[in-house]
């Protein structure tokens, strides 16, 4: 190995065997620091040597020099193994999602420290800041500001694996009152009937016009949600060979068996009869092959249209309604015709526990009067006379 010395020994400037470019390294607070040139010329290498140097004597001096891996280390090593380890389950928006929330938040903040500077007093600091890093000063949605401590905490899990950091910081949120448990926005019966009585008047307005499909399609979508209690996304993925008319042995009605594929994997959903009408004019309209998306255009623009003409767009609570609020719909709808929370759960493709909380808890029917108003009557004089002679010999 060629190595030379500079400034008075206090710089090493050497070359490994099998390399074309040069190394530095120097001794400061008890450790060899050590990083590559770049170079492949001598004198370049010990001008780069030379300034590298004073730069770390700066930082030294000004307590910028860490003698531990930086969050901006730890951050890196997180994204390369991330979709790696997950095999690519993980959806891409999501993990574009994560990129981008350490890109534009997490590293300009927390970037240049050391892990074990990440404190609880740190995190909070960052969620002080996080008004003012927002264009505009706009205040961060609250969601917003937890899926950035979830990135945070993962990052900070990788730290603790590959052992540059010793234990996880309490990253929740302080002055944080119990949060009030709120349902998710949906339409009432009335409401409902509401919006796709409107959905039908505007496929009427436009027949033989230039939104005759969209509108047409847009009717048929809302049927077909709210009677299936897809997702979004799913019915997005959902192709005309995933659904089939099948008459159901239990209640001896057609009914779609539908295979759907969205973020639980694949998984089946029985919808009601009302959704096969509906179904049968997309086949009818469409004439699609089977690979053929069922619901091929954005209907966003339209929905957003009636609701807003409806006076649909916001719940009473002032929740807003998406096309989620169809599944919403569903799964309320159910609720309040008796059907059975575990097979909801089942058919929905998500769990009982989230049901209860998010939709059981405002049914009203899902609360039995019979169990509730429970009256115990009183006994008379002579009932209590009678009473004691019976149990006289116990005593």
């Amino acid at each position: 190995m060629e190595k030379h010395t500079i400034l008075g020994g206090k710089v090493s400037v050497y070359r490994r065997e099998n390399s074309r470019k040069w190394q530095c390294s120097t001794y400061l607070k008890q450790k060899n620091w050590r990083v590559s040139t770049g170079e492949e010329s001598l004198s370049l290498a010990k001008e780069f040597a030379e300034d590298w140097f004073f730069r770390m004597k700066a930082k030294e001096k000004g307590g910028g020099l860490k003698d531990e891996r930086t969050f901006k280390e730890a951050a890196t090593r997180y994204l390369e193994e991330y979709d790696v380890i997950t095999g690519g389950t993980r959806n891409r928006v999501y993990v574009a999602g994560n990129e981008r929330r350490l890109r534009l938040y997490l590293l300009p903040f927390f970037g240049e420290l050391g892990l074990s500077e990440v404190t609880a007093g740190k995190v909070q600091e960052y969620r002080v800041a996080r008004y003012h890093m927002s264009p505009e000063g706009k205040r961060p949605a609250k969601n917003t500001l937890h899926q950035e401590t979830v990135t945070l905490r993962q990052v900070l899990k990788t730290a603790i694996r590959h052992g540059w950091l010793t234990h996880l910081p309490d990253l929740s949120m302080p002055y944080r009152s119990a949060e009030k448990i709120s349902h998710r926005a949906w339409f009432s019966p009335d409401e409902y009937k509401q919006l796709y009585t409107a959905t039908r008047k505007r496929a009427e307005r436009h027949r033989d016009g230039r939104y005759q499909w969209h509108a047409e399609q847009l009717h048929d979508y809302v049927l077909f949600m709210a009677n299936t209690g897809l997702r979004p996304d799913e019915a997005k993925r959902l192709q005309y060979r995933d659904v089939e008319i099948v008459e159901d042995e239990e209640t001896n009605e057609v009914i779609l068996l539908i295979q759907v594929r969205g973020k639980r994997g694949v998984g089946y959903c029985k919808s009601t009869a009302n959704a096969v009408h509906p179904f049968e004019r997309l086949l009818k309209r469409n004439l699609p092959k089977p690979d053929d998306p069922v619901f091929p255009g954005n209907h966003v623009i339209m929905f957003n249209a009636i609701l807003d003409e409806e006076g649909l767009k916001f719940d009473r609570e002032g929740n807003r309604r998406t096309a989620y609020s169809l599944r919403h719909t569903y799964i309320c709808l159910r609720l309040m015709e008796g059907a059975d929370i575990y097979q909801i759960a089942k058919n929905c493709r998500t769990s009982v526990e989230m049901i209860e909380k998010y939709y059981a808890s405002h049914i009203s029917t899902s609360i039995s009067a019979a169990a509730v108003n429970v009256r115990r009557k009183a006994k008379s004089k002579r009932q209590i006379v009678e009473h004691a002679k019976r149990n006289a010999h116990r005593l």
